[in-house]
């Protein structure tokens, strides 16, 4: 494709604890070409997700075996990528695919990485590929319909409710008959909450006492926590933990960036007074059940059941700041990234788009 230039995003140094547009380079050059077993992908759509930080590595240098990506290469994410040219058995020009790429306009990839490539649902827009029908979904659908293990009538409590995997799951969490209270930063987070998606109370983790207010709303206590925050949070909900209560540990993003890391939760033992149970969720070791979540999502999402909030910046220079958005707590709903000039059709084929509010 010598009529093309790639734009691409590096990593110019490690983010330490601060993130800032210095630990990124901007620069262009050739568009590259795929090698046996090999696609070149053109990228319309990118995912920012909380676990991007470890992939910026942590103090002044990076790890090699920490997962970080070394200076001088290029940043990357979940996107939404249309096939351009194929030497992959498993796909062919024009296919449209979900997969881990670059901060560029085209991608080389063998399909591998921390999710495998695989083509986007018929039907599916590239948003909700990326979010409630993609990891983020994921994540929030079997950690709401299977390790939580909920029982119309609880009382489920959830941090981080306005993010991207937070604002699907308390709507999942609504229509499986729970009493949902929502945690999240900011009264715009919380008015969402209360008002599109339904929440049986808010707090507002930035203004309020969240102690005082779980002793407020959960005088009986918590049956399901669902935790996307860490840190302090996790303490204050282990201490009202009812009787079989069940934890949900799906993020940490109080102490993603933070060097060292934090230790534990304090009131582990509050689990072994109440029989309680944690469990870990990853939402990768769920994409062979991608199917079934599709199956029983996409008919919500297009009857406006369930509400997809989405977050959405334009443009390839805006990477950073996207990212940055996330880590500031400025989104509401999943954060994502449009690519320039790329219009929100759908992915998969024929369908409705999302009807949502973006920061476009």
């Amino acid at each position: 494709m010598p009529d093309k230039t790639n734009r691409r995003w590096l990593i110019a140094k490690p983010a330490g604890s601060e993130l800032s547009d210095a630990n990124f380079r901007w620069v262009e050059g050739p568009v590259p070409s795929p090698g046996e077993g090999e696609l070149l992908v053109r990228n319309r759509w990118y995912s920012f997700d909380p676990t991007q930080r470890f992939l910026l590595g942590r103090g002044e240098s990076t790890d090699a075996e920490s997962g970080a990506i070394p200076p001088g290469d290029v940043m990357r994410g979940l996107a939404i990528s249309e096939v351009v040219e194929s030497r992959h058995p498993g796909f062919q020009a024009g296919d449209v695919i979900h997969s881990q790429a670059g901060w560029e306009d085209y991608t080389v990839t063998d399909g591998t990485g921390f999710a495998p490539a695989y083509r986007v649902p018929e039907g599916v827009t590239p948003s909700w590929a990326l979010g409630a029908l993609g990891l983020t979904g994921l994540a929030a659908y079997f950690g709401v319909t299977e390790v939580a293990r909920p029982t119309p009538g609880e009382t489920f409590v959830i941090s981080g409710a306005a993010g991207g995997v937070g604002s699907i799951a308390v709507q999942l969490a609504k229509l499986q008959g729970l009493r949902v209270i929502g945690i999240a930063g900011g009264p715009a987070k919380c008015d969402w909450l209360r008002t599109e998606a339904g929440v049986d109370g808010t707090i507002d983790h930035r203004r309020e006492d969240v102690g005082a207010r779980l002793r407020e709303l959960c005088p009986d206590g918590i049956d399901i926590f669902f935790d996307n925050d860490g840190g302090p949070t996790l303490d204050l909900a282990l201490e009202r933990l009812r009787s079989k209560g069940r934890v949900v540990l799906c993020g940490g993003t109080s102490h993603y960036a933070l060097t060292p890391p934090p230790p534990g939760p304090a009131n582990l033992l509050a689990l072994v007074m109440v029989n309680g149970r944690m469990e870990g969720l990853l939402a990768r070791d769920y994409l062979p059940r991608l199917p079934e979540a599709v199956r029983a999502m996409l008919p919500l999402l297009r009857s406006g059941r369930l509400k997809s909030k989405e977050d959405v910046v334009v443009g390839l220079r805006n990477a950073p700041a996207a990212l940055a958005r996330l880590y500031a707590g400025a989104n509401v709903g999943k954060q994502l990234l449009r690519m320039d000039g790329e219009a929100d059709a759908p992915a998969g084929g024929s369908g409705p788009p999302p009807a949502r509010r973006g920061s476009d």
